[in-house]
């Protein structure tokens, strides 16, 4: 299995830290800001986890989370969506959607990468093996 993730993400400050982390841990991290062309970038670039911001410019998360979702060739993706918001309304309009794993910013360097391994099926010992 590959380890590329597309990050999609406005915020230039969460973008640099989620391309540290992973980076680090032998990641490929490609990065993508504008929700209206969001679902064509997942196709363009084939990553094997999307981290998904909800409050995008021009789409919303959710609205891209329910378009994979709908795509035969999206419907099993690994899909982490961010906010700010933590409120359990949209945590619970991202699991109806079929969110992968949800997390609220911020987050600790070690959250995440122990989601993004859980979500590829990568236990500690192959993480660090690479």
């Amino acid at each position: 299995m590959g380890k590329r993730v597309l990050l999609i993400e406005d915020e230039p400050n969460i973008i640099e830290a989620i391309r540290f982390i992973l980076s680090r841990d032998g990641w490929t991290v490609e990065t993508h800001s504008d929700g209206a062309t969001a679902v064509a970038a997942v196709a363009a670039k084939r990553p094997d986890i999307v981290i998904l911001d909800v409050m995008l410019p021009n789409k919303s998360g959710f609205d891209i989370l329910r378009d994979l979702r709908g795509m035969a060739e999206h419907s099993d993706l690994s899909i982490l969506m961010l906010t700010a918001r933590g409120q359990k309304k949209d945590r619970d309009m991202a699991e109806a959607a079929g969110v992968s794993h949800f997390m609220t910013k911020p987050f600790s360097n070690s959250e995440m990468l122990e989601a993004v391994r859980r979500l590829a099926g990568l236990d500690r010992a192959q993480a660090n093996d690479g």
